[in-house]
């Protein structure tokens, strides 16, 4: 990505609400406990986090373990009470590494006494979705020609083959995949054509081991396979395939006495756990303690070359992530202990939440979106802090401001404290979908509203130059200063956040 100008990230930041210098009322405490937030605290920090004995902290690793168990020791520290598993600070999930068995998988189709049968691995694969535990089955509901989500509406989907075949290169778009996806389907089966040996090397490819996590979502099975090995049964039922691939209007119509049948065995290799590590401040009203202002980062980072996900740089072969995010984890710990100070005393409680698995599809999150410490809808607030230690000395983005009233609180507690030399500006980059991209969009789906500190990426981005002296450690102590206002502003105001109308219906609604 390429830098910007500090002029223009200036100019972009200037607001009447910003411009304003009006300081809001401060205690003694929490200035004091504010000021505990220092540079030297956040360098050491991280200079843990993000050693070389971590290994790049992928999930799961022992590096990973070794920093869940030091944000735990911190948090105990600190006197927070446990919010984990069993009444400890870790709260762990399982992942299996799962190998699909093709002597036992395949694909078929059934007409007239005709079966038609696709293995996996040469004329079928694995697209995406919840495999389920046993063959799944039904009759066919054949979707070809230019199909679009209209002419879907009223379709028999739910617990049918939905076989899809559209012209050559053509895909469906999202409104369509969302369409079938909701109707529930019993597999959604596309129609490949085109040189079929060309698609057995890209069945297998697919046959990797994939890894999955406690607390996946449950997605409609979406399998691919060939024409070729279909077309048999298909010509049984009196299926023209290339007539209806050609359609130039929408085909969607149950085919009579075509039936499909989908199985797919895999075999576990591996079943490890995760950590997350989560500390709760208990607040101090009465009727508010029972709502819950949520800090989070993930803790983990991509690890190190032999994983094959993070690239070896000469003889530097591990990724330290001390930006990507142990800025982020840094920046929840030192909060914790600015929170924890004697006389600070927050209205709501507060959960201090570090993640696993952010990497690997903000797995940790969505566990604990899933299993919260308290009921998800106590939570009032999610500041979510990924990437605050590189670029810009006096600018930090903050995503998801435009959907909920936090915008305008980010904006009163920036104005109340210039003494941080902070700008806050909106989503410089919204082509590139950070707000689903981190682990606040798991709290927000559920229907809470958020905030994304975030400095956008840089040259080291998931690199082994991604090391702890590249850090600016004074610019992210000011930035988490920041938050520490932010946190006390939202725990301590007589109305929880809301939403705006819009934005609820496009994050929350669409998401339930």
């Amino acid at each position: 990505m390429r830098p910007v100008l500090l002029t223009s990230l200036a100019l972009a930041a200037a607001s009447p609400l910003a411009a304003q210098s009006v300081r809001a009322p401060v205690s003694p405490a929490a200035k004091s406990a504010a000021a505990t937030i220092t540079e030297a605290d956040v360098r050491k920090r991280i200079g843990v986090i993000a050693h070389d004995s971590m290994g790049g902290r992928d999930t799961p690793s022992r590096g990973l373990d070794l920093t869940a168990q030091y944000v735990a020791d911190e948090f105990r520290r600190f006197g927070l009470q446990p919010g984990g598993d069993g009444g400890s600070f870790l709260q762990t999930y399982s992942i299996e590494k799962r190998q699909l068995d093709t002597a036992a998988s395949s694909v078929s189709l059934s007409a007239g006494g005709v079966t038609s049968t696709a293995a996996f691995g040469s004329a079928a694969r694995y697209g995406n979705g919840t495999v389920p535990p046993g063959p799944v089955n039904g009759p066919v509901l054949l979707v070809a020609g230019k199909v679009d989500a209209k002419s879907l509406a009223g379709a028999p989907i739910k617990d049918r083959v939905v076989l899809v075949a559209l012209p050559e290169g053509a895909q469906l778009d999202r409104a369509a995949v969302a369409a079938i996806t909701a109707a529930g389907p019993a597999v959604a089966l596309q129609l490949a054509g085109g040189d079929s040996a060309a698609f057995a090397e890209r069945a297998k490819n697919r046959l990797r081991p994939r890894v999955v996590s406690a607390g996946d979502p449950t997605r409609p099975l979406s399998v691919e396979v060939h024409e070729s090995a279909m077309r048999a049964a298909l010509a049984a039922a009196g299926v023209d395939i290339a007539a209806a691939r050609a359609s130039a209007t929408p085909v969607v119509r149950e085919v009579t006495g075509l039936g499909g049948r989908v199985t797919i065995v895999e075999t576990v290799l591996d079943k490890q756990a995760a950590p997350n590590t989560v500390g709760i401040l208990r607040g101090s009203d009465p009727k508010l303690r029972d709502e819950y202002v949520l800090y989070s980062a993930h803790m983990d980072h991509v690890g190190h070359s032999a994983n094959g996900r993070c690239a070896a740089m000469g003889a530097d072969s591990i990724c330290n992530g001390a930006d990507d995010d142990a800025s982020g984890t840094v920046g929840v710990v030192e909060l914790a202990e600015a929170f924890a100070k004697k006389g600070v005393k927050p209205k709501r409680s507060i959960i201090f939440l570090t993640v696993s698995g952010e990497e690997g599809g903000l797995r940790g999150s969505r566990y604990y979106a899933e299993h919260p410490s308290v009921p998800i809808e106590r939570i009032v607030a999610n500041v979510n802090i990924d990437m605050i230690g590189r670029n810009w000395p006096d600018t930090i983005v903050a995503i998801g401001r435009e959907h909920s009233d936090l915008g305008a609180t980010l904006d009163r507690v920036a104005a109340a404290h210039p003494e941080l030399g902070m700008a806050v500006i909106d989503d410089k980059w919204p082509e590139e979908r950070f707000y689903t991209r981190s682990d606040h969009y798991n709290f927000a789906k559920k229907g809470v509203p958020i905030l994304f500190f975030f400095n956008g990426v840089h040259e080291d981005y998931h690199k082994p130059s991604d090391h702890p002296e590249k850090i600016d450690a004074e610019k992210e102590s000011r930035i988490v200063r920041m938050l520490f206002w932010l946190g006390l502003e939202i725990a301590n105001a007589p109305m929880r956040p809301k939403w705006n109308e819009a934005s609820y219906k496009e994050v929350v609604a669409s998401a339930r």
